[in-house]
């Protein structure tokens, strides 16, 4: 009989059927939890204040974009650097719409993901080509590059000088929605994103990603279009990304090209996602909730040194937790050991 041998027992211990029975009571025990978490998320701005709606709204902005983030590296394994391109170009376009030919944003919103998605499948196509630190050079270069482009602009994107978006007065295409309003779309995004991550991990699409990132040759061998499967994750990151952009130029009002293609935007989403368990569903989830706050915390009561010691906190929880905490809270359940230096004995020796 098979041996499980960190438990040290038969694996079929629990019985036939056991495993299948305690995933599928995990499983809507999960559901209901994000049920009862996304209840609460609708009816909590009415306790809130201003300031504490818009740190929210960003926490919700930082979900959608480490679940987009989540998509190419998490589960195809290739590591971007470059997706704040997406985030500036959503931005713009929406702005663009908005300031030069009068749009609302409620159309914006729409053409700022079908650019994401169309450049995400133009870029996807040389880019994708490419592996490892290759690949995360070249993302981080696209980005760079495209921000130099927009600065160049200066009648479609206002150059240095930005770009207002038109969200008050009479040339307001659309009424500004307020703190409340941001966070009930931010929540929406959040929710969006985590659904395709969702259906992804689930789907045979999302099988083939994980295989791309085990061993992408063997994965072609065994009929998996690998292509097409690695531009299909990164256009759905482009989308998704597009729409955080395009909501967070609406609430910024102003907008310039070094604060829409900040690469600290991908460094945050990457470091979300992976802090909390990238290739997992609610890995990104919690990493960008927690260190969200983290910052915002810090923020308060640090002020001058605030920065280094987030920085310090993260450089810690990646050296400790390589793996994520998703997955060393599954593993420690499994073995009923939660120990974080045999977690970097096993991971990091």
């Amino acid at each position: 009989m098979a041996t499980d041998p960190q438990a040290g027992k038969p694996a079929s211990a629990e019985g036939p059927g056991g495993a299948r029975r305690l995933g599928f009571l995990s499983s809507r025990a999960g559901w209901a939890a994000a049920a009862v978490a996304l209840l609460f998320f609708i009816a909590l701005p009415v306790q809130l204040y201003g300031s504490q709606q818009r740190t929210l709204a960003a926490a919700f902005m930082f979900v959608a974009l480490a679940q987009g983030w989540n998509l190419i590296g998490g589960f195809a394994g290739y590591p971007s650097f470059g997706n704040v391109v997406f985030f500036g170009l959503g931005g713009y376009t929406t702005a663009i719409l908005m300031a030069k030919a009068g749009a609302s944003f409620y159309v914006a919103l729409p053409a700022a993901a079908l650019v994401g998605l169309g450049f995400a499948a133009l870029m996807g196509v040389p880019v994708l080509r490419l592996r490892g630190h290759y690949f995360a050079i070249a993302t981080l270069g696209v980005a760079e590059g495209m921000r130099e482009v927009v600065l160049n602009l200066d009648g479609l994107t206002g150059g240095g000088s930005g770009l207002t978006v038109p969200a008050v007065g009479i040339e307001a295409t659309t009424s500004y929605p307020g703190n409340a309003g941001f966070y009930y779309m931010f929540l929406a995004l959040a929710v969006l994103a985590t659904a395709v991550v969702v259906w992804v991990s689930r789907s045979r699409f999302g099988y083939g990603l994980r295989a791309i990132n085990q061993d992408e040759d063997a994965a072609a061998a065994m009929g998996i279009d690998t292509t097409r499967a690695k531009i299909g994750a990164f256009a759905l990151a482009g989308v998704i990304t597009s729409l955080a952009g395009a909501m967070y130029a609406f609430q910024q009002v102003t907008i310039y090209p070094a604060r829409l293609f900040d690469v600290q935007f991908t460094l945050l989403m990457v470091v979300m996602a992976v802090i909390g368990g990238s290739g997992t569903v609610v890995g990104p989830v919690l990493g960008a909730l927690g260190l969200t706050f983290l910052s915002e915390y810090l923020r308060d009561n640090l002020t001058d040194y605030h920065t280094l010691v987030f920085g310090l906190i993260i450089v810690v929880a990646v050296i400790l937790l390589p793996q994520g905490l998703v997955r060393f809270v599954r593993e420690g359940w499994r073995t009923r050991r939660f120990s974080l230096f045999d977690n970097v004995r096993a991971y990091r020796l």
